[in-house]
């Protein structure tokens, strides 16, 4: 009987670039006055308020902004679904409860950063994944906060 090795499973971050502080922000898209109902229908209104610059709207610091891709369903409880674009900004707090980009073991992961007892966990936003105690790991670090996320629908 042949032997067969598992698979390897797939990363759980792909890093996909940083923000370009040198980009040229003109680029906008117009941005309408009247919200978009979520309920009932109601008479269009095609009245342009101004316009909006995306990078600007979700890139607060570029030099310390960077993209990654999500792979997985550990955060879907926050809203962060398989493939969707995390904004990740290295200089926000990661403060308790905040939603964050961590080395752990040299694999990237996201997850909310929680202190509780004097202790410091990464913990999933889905009850079947696990949380990490990462109080006395050498090799748990935090590279940032996430911001935004962009999924498709």
């Amino acid at each position: 009987m042949k032997k067969t090795t598992p698979p390897l499973p797939t990363p759980p971050l792909t890093v996909l670039g940083m923000a370009d502080a040198n980009a040229d922000g003109n680029a906008t898209c117009p941005l309408y006055l009247a919200p978009v109902n979520a309920g009932w229908p109601s008479a269009a209104e095609d009245y342009i308020d101004g316009q909006i610059n995306l990078h600007e709207l979700i890139v607060r610091n570029p030099a310390a902004t960077f993209f990654l891709r999500a792979s997985g369903e550990s955060m879907l409880g926050v809203g962060i679904h398989d493939g969707d674009l995390l904004v990740v900004d290295r200089s926000i707090e990661a403060a308790h409860n905040r939603v964050v980009i961590a080395a752990l073991e040299g694999e990237l992961l996201v997850k909310r950063l929680c202190r509780r007892d004097g202790r410091v966990f990464l913990q999933s936003a889905n009850p079947d994944y696990p949380e990490f105690d990462i109080t006395e790991r050498e090799y748990a670090h935090i590279w940032g906060v996430v911001s935004h996320v962009v999924h498709k629908l």
